[in-house]
């Protein structure tokens, strides 16, 4: 029985200017013919991997429960072993060896050629190999220090390593059951049978109305010049706008039990993670200068099974128009209200959805509302197990 957790949230941010484009202008798109402000899935996800980290300071998550987007790999098996009590130098030439039997080519400046995406599991478990098979990882398996950059020196190497050594290294790449590789995924492209496919996908979000880019000129003052405050000492403009955002995601659960090893307990740990991240986390693009902290007050968390998932988006297709003194955040929420029940009518499906509507948006039967975020997160994972 396939089971999906689909969350939607609707937030209304103040001015700001949350995920800049190449020009720092806040991220835009064209959507039902107009032009809505955009926060790409790939922002949203570093959010909320940012907000795991804070799970991990107040022990609702283990540091190794975790992943790491890194080039500097090799610094960290460098540090592992140095902390077991190898020589530096020897750490460093071994560690380097050991990568290239894998094929993984670590460049004179010690960064690996692209991100690399492990769980701190896998991490340590390349170190340990590396000490339980430090004399047979010799200068003879890897690649020749000037031949670093060649295509052909690095399969050779991985040819010529020890075969126990790339067996025991092969078993360790499994995504270390990492809550964020098993939810977001990942790529190797030196590995391409170790890559994992997401349990989760991250919808862009847009916003539910029309937008245009503002303009703040800004200028400053140089405080230690003279007495003569006449003029500016530097100026310039900052791009923003203000939009209450759509935001949506879905969670495979079987798919994320499965990445995470069957681990149930580390699935339901890591769904509620993602869950309340969601929620709290922020984009912090130029939150120094806009101060934009306003969390969702509409969010709809739906568990639902043997059905396709639902992005409510086209509830936005005609851009929200509000008339003075109402509402942006609530007629979106009416808006969502009405194309889900809409969809719900059209195609079935079995499920349940809990809502947290500070809003005050009519209902109209959609869901059961709930006064927390807490409550709605508890009668999610209950529905999951039931």
């Amino acid at each position: 029985m396939k089971t999906l957790i689909e969350i939607h949230t609707l937030q209304n941010f103040a001015p700001s200017n949350l995920n800049r484009d190449d020009t720092g202008a806040p991220k835009d798109a064209l959507f039902g013919g107009t032009r809505r402000a955009r926060v790409s899935s790939q922002c949203q996800k570093r959010a909320v991997r940012k907000h795991f980290s804070g799970l991990i300071e107040q022990n609702s998550l283990a540091s190794e429960d975790v992943a790491f987007r890194t080039k500097r790999i090799l610094d960290a098996l460098i540090k592992s072993l140095v902390d077991k009590g190898r020589a530096e130098t020897e750490a460093t030439e071994k560690s380097r060896l050991a990568l290239a039997a894998m094929e993984f080519t670590v460049k004179d400046d010690g960064k690996s050629e692209y991100l690399l995406f492990l769980g701190q599991r896998e991490i340590s478990g390349i170190a340990d190999i590396i000490g339980e098979k430090w004399d047979s990882i010799t200068a003879g398996e890897g690649t020749p220090a000037e031949e670093k950059k060649s295509g052909k020196a690095k399969k050779k190497a991985a040819k010529n390593a020890d075969p126990e050594l790339k067996k025991a290294l092969d078993k360790i790449f499994n995504g270390g059951k990492a809550v964020d590789v098993a939810l977001f995924g990942r790529m190797l492209a030196d590995m391409p049978e170790k890559n994992q496919n997401a349990a989760c996908q991250v919808a862009h979000a847009i916003s539910t109305h029309s937008v245009e880019r503002e303009f703040d000129f800004y200028t400053a003052v140089d405080d230690l010049k003279p007495e003569d405050t006449a003029g500016a000492d530097m100026m310039g403009t900052v791009e923003f706008n203000s939009a209450c955002f759509y935001r949506y995601a879905v969670v495979d659960w079987e798919k994320l039990v499965v990445n995470l090893q069957g681990d149930k307990e580390l699935a339901t740990k890591g769904l509620r993670a993602f869950l309340e991240g969601f929620v709290v986390a922020e984009p912090t693009g130029k939150q120094n200068t806009f101060a934009a902290h306003n969390p969702p007050e509409f969010i709809a968390v739906s568990v639902r099974r043997n059905t396709a998932p639902r992005n409510l988006a086209n509830a936005f297709e005609t851009a929200v128009f509000t008339k003075k003194g109402e509402s942006l955040t609530r007629k979106s929420a009416e808006e969502l209200v009405k194309k889900a029940n809409a969809l719900q009518s059209a195609f079935g499906g079995e499920g349940k959805t809990f809502l947290l509507n500070l809003v005050n948006a009519e209902l109209d039967g959609y869901g059961t509302a709930l006064p927390t975020l807490k409550e709605i997160l508890e009668k999610t994972l209950s529905a999951v197990q039931g």
